[in-house]
């Protein structure tokens, strides 16, 4: 089949790096892409948000299947359009994507599925902000009931800091702090059946230590060898398919990937958002340990019939991801550097060890940096230790002015396996 993949980060190019070695499919195409994801899907523009735009390039294109990466699109109801079209899509319609796009009506699916989460008041008035501060105490966990980039949520101990960022807000949501280690577990859904991926962790803040500001994510590892083996079983049971059945019994279906962030509580598993498309960075290393080929199972999303799909397969091998971000990230990056090395990587550390473009763009013969978060260096190998050290090897080869990159990615999980 032909595929085409809308947007163009790390979380696009993993996902189009899995279709392209996959044997059923016969053309890639990535709109609008990056300078990584050239070297395997041929790029198109266009605009991500215009479904009406994203529907026309796919018939010009004759694919056989559009895979929606990023959040805002499927927001936006890209997938509708689509869909609207005649043409299979991966990812939820613009009103189950709401579950992403607004933190309120997720804790409204949530109680409605008797899904376990954290308390919590969605505020409007800086009068209700106050009260919610005051019922919870520290630390504040303050969320942006909108898409954010991954950025709208602020914990702290600062009862101001956490105010300011509530008062910026039009909505926001005020809920308990979840004590624990937090855990991605992925799904992949047609409305009805649930496909669970491997859980991965994922590291937010920007510093070593889990210091610093918040980011969009600086790295991930999977699997997790700490984590208890009926985790998966114990969500898909209390979380994801009850979600599912309770989106599909309001009369809006999910179909696409559902994405569960869970903190592992002293009060058992609790839900502390869920996203509505494939998460970046745990993309990266979930990915690139699935061995089933990727496109016959999101077709099967599309089509509604994952119910007779085989159960998915994994390598045991390892993955680590280390995000390489630009100078002065997640504050105002800067853009425009040149990046070296990546030829590099592919000569001395492939296939072990590889490098995922997240926001870079060609300038003449250069790869330069377009974005924050610029490259994702993944790596697998026969343990933690092992994926951790090729991936530190790689990111050790990439030459970018100003570059930051956490050196403690699964470190402490290696250490404990």
């Amino acid at each position: 089949m032909k595929v085409l993949v809308i947007g163009g980060g790390a979380r696009e190019h993993a996902l189009c790096r899995s279709l392209s070695l996959d044997p059923d499919v016969t053309a890639l195409y990535c709109a609008p892409g990056n300078a990584g994801i050239a070297e395997v899907a041929e790029l198109h523009p266009v605009d991500a948000l215009d479904g009406a735009a994203v529907a026309r390039l796919a018939g010009e294109l004759g694919a056989g299947l559009v895979v929606v990466g990023p959040e805002a699109p499927l927001v936006a109801g890209v997938a509708d359009a689509v869909r609207a079209a005649g043409i299979p899509c991966f990812g939820p319609s613009r009103e189950a994507a709401q579950l992403e796009g607004s933190k309120a009506f997720a804790k409204d699916v949530m109680a409605g599925a008797n899904v376990p989460t954290a308390r919590s008041y969605v505020c409007t008035t800086p009068e209700e902000i106050d009260t919610a501060l005051d019922a919870f105490g520290a630390p504040y966990v303050v969320k942006d009931d909108g898409l954010a980039a991954g950025k709208g949520v602020v914990v702290t101990d600062d009862i101001e800091a956490a105010r300011e960022h509530a008062l910026a807000c039009d909505r926001v949501v005020i809920e308990e702090f979840l004590d624990g280690p937090e855990v991605s577990l992925f799904a992949i859904t047609d409305g009805v059946t649930v496909l669970p991926l491997q859980p991965a962790q994922d590291f937010k803040r920007a510093l070593d230590g889990d210091e610093g500001p918040n980011t969009g994510g600086m790295g991930a590892y999977s699997p997790l060898p700490w984590a208890d083996p009926k985790l998966v079983d114990e969500v898909m049971a209390t979380v994801l398919q009850p979600t599912v059945d309770e989106l599909r019994r309001r009369g809006t279906p999910f179909s696409g990937l559902l994405y569960a962030g869970l903190a592992i509580t002293s009060r058992g598993v609790r839900v502390i958002e869920f996203n509505a498309r494939f998460g970046d960075p745990e993309t990266q290393v979930v990915l690139a340990r699935l061995k089933t080929p990727l496109a016959r199972v999101l077709l099967g999303s599309a089509h509604g019939t994952l119910d007779v799909e085989p159960p998915l397969n994994w390598r045991d091998a390892a993955a680590v991801t280390v995000v390489i971000a630009s100078h002065n990230y997640p504050d105002t990056p800067r853009t425009g550097d040149r990046i070296e090395g990546l030829d590099e990587v592919a000569a001395q550390d492939a296939p072990h060890a590889y490098v995922l473009h997240a926001g870079t763009r060609r300038d003449g013969d250069a790869v330069v940096s377009a974005g924050g978060r610029v490259l994702s260096v993944t790596a697998t190998g026969a343990d933690l230790t092992e994926a951790r050290e090729r991936a530190y090897a790689a990111a050790a080869r990439i030459r970018l002015d100003g570059a930051q990159y956490r050196t403690d990615i699964a470190r402490k999980a290696a250490s404990e396996a």
